[in-house]
């Protein structure tokens, strides 16, 4: 995961706190469920990221005829096709 659940903590305290200070919002929850809610939802989409990261990898990984080394301009353009297609199957 490319975020630790404290920074999640921390960035949906921030996006609570300026919700807070906005004067057109207005809640019909308390603003900790909100906060729990932002969490909830970064912590899946994290979590999405990186089943598909793994899964570009693993594919990368089994190409049998040629070894692609990771870092290497082939690499990274066939990681990234295949990364987005696993994010569409994955429905973000």
């Amino acid at each position: 995961m490319k975020l630790s659940r404290d920074k999640v903590n921390h960035i949906s305290s921030l996006i609570v706190s300026d919700f807070e200070n906005r004067e057109e919002l207005d809640y019909k929850v308390d603003l900790n469920e909100v906060r729990l809610e932002v969490a909830r939802v970064m912590m899946e989409e994290l979590k999405l990221d990186d089943r598909a990261d793994a899964e570009a990898r693993k594919i990368i990984a089994s190409y049998k005829e040629k070894k692609i080394r990771e870092g290497t301009p082939e690499w990274d353009i066939m990681y990234q096709k295949h990364y987005e297609e696993c994010l569409r199957k994955l429905g973000v």
